[in-house]
């Protein structure tokens, strides 16, 4: 079976690797140590012969953090707030600054889809304007917003960063969670 720094693994710790039981709070501190204020987690239990001690996560190719915890990748900001609450987050974790790289626990906040949206501070990849909120339509940029289900139009405007300025300028009165 698997190493560990200090003899054989716990039960808790058997049932984990062997995929039968969920993270808990509990074995995830067995497992690692987390760090709130640089939000780094250090790997403290050896689970396979390929499995370091030290700093572990892993770059996604969506730009976050995950960390392997019994045999399954995991988003590092989910388990930074199971580690320091004790619960796994009932939705959504939201990086306070954008970074989602950023995994202190002063930057994370709990929140809904909706609110989690609210928080964007870039367009999407395939945004032809490069801006958020901006659309080409019939020839003029088109500003838009998002709010409670619902589209609200902004206007139409010569260029797409007098679209972004009424985006902007809408995006703070509508979006208190979001951070422009």
């Amino acid at each position: 079976m698997c190493a560990n720094t200090g003899g054989p693994l716990t039960n808790q710790q058997q049932e984990c690797f062997m995929a039968t039981a969920d993270i808990t709070a509990a074995l995830l501190r067995e497992l690692f140590h987390y760090d709130p204020d640089t939000g780094v987690f250090t790997r403290l239990v050896r689970t396979s012969n390929n499995c370091t001690l030290g700093p572990s996560g892993m770059l996604t190719k969506r730009g976050s953090v995950a960390v392997s915890v019994c045999g399954k990748k995991r988003a590092a900001h989910r388990l930074a707030w199971l580690y320091m609450t004790g619960e796994w987050p009932a939705d959504e974790i939201d990086h306070i600054d954008g970074d989602q790289t950023n995994n202190r626990f002063a930057n994370l906040r709990e929140c809904s889809g909706a609110e989690n949206k609210q928080n964007m501070r870039r367009a999407r990849r395939g945004n032809k304007s490069g801006f958020l909120g901006v659309s080409r339509h019939q020839g003029q940029w088109q500003a838009r917003i998002h709010m409670g289900g619902k589209v609200k139009r902004l206007g139409l405007f010569k260029t797409p960063e007098e679209a972004h300025l009424a985006y902007v300028a809408a995006k703070r009165q509508l979006h208190p969670f979001g951070v422009l």
